[in-house]
């Protein structure tokens, strides 16, 4: 997206944004973004993660336990507090960190939003290496198509210079 395009959104009174985080190395750029939106608008921001417990079953093999999704639910809740600290670190006064399982692609593009009146969703272009998104699509690209709110992709430094 072109500066004028970025311009416009920040221009937009947006009440309620969502970035999903995965925790790849876009997680980082994406948040950045998010929180410089979210501060030129003052508004709420919700940063959301989904686990989808069918690729560790595949993973680890089998079944997955109990015990194994409570670590790694704790282990992400530990990793949205930090990005929700970091947020409000930056200046953002209104921060929400949300761990659901399921799908990524519908959760984001229409699940979180309706129940969270979102109207923004802020998402980097690839969290997924080219062979993943290969097999499983891009969750960015039907995000982008199916969203029911306004969508901002965020690009790769490595693509933007």
């Amino acid at each position: 997206m072109h500066r004028e395009g970025v311009a416009s959104i920040m221009l937009q009174q947006y009440q309620n944004i969502l970035v999903p985080v995965d925790g790849s190395k876009a997680t980082q750029p994406v948040l950045e973004k998010a929180i410089e939106v979210a501060k030129r608008n003052k508004t709420h921001l919700d940063i959301l993660n989904v686990l989808e417990v069918n690729q560790f079953s595949d993973t680890y093999g089998g079944a997955v336990s109990g015990d194994v999704i409570y670590k790694l639910s704790q282990d992400v809740q530990d990793r949205l507090n930090a990005l929700k600290q970091q947020a409000i670190d930056a200046g953002v006064k209104d921060v929400s960190i949300h761990v659901r399982f399921g799908n990524p692609k519908p959760v984001i593009a229409r699940e979180f939003p309706a129940d969270h009146d979102t109207e923004l969703i802020i998402i980097g272009s690839t969290g997924l290496t080219a062979v993943e998104r290969l097999m499983v699509g891009s969750v960015t690209n039907y995000v982008s198509r199916s969203a029911i709110c306004d969508v901002l992709i965020v690009k790769p430094e490595e693509l933007t210079n």
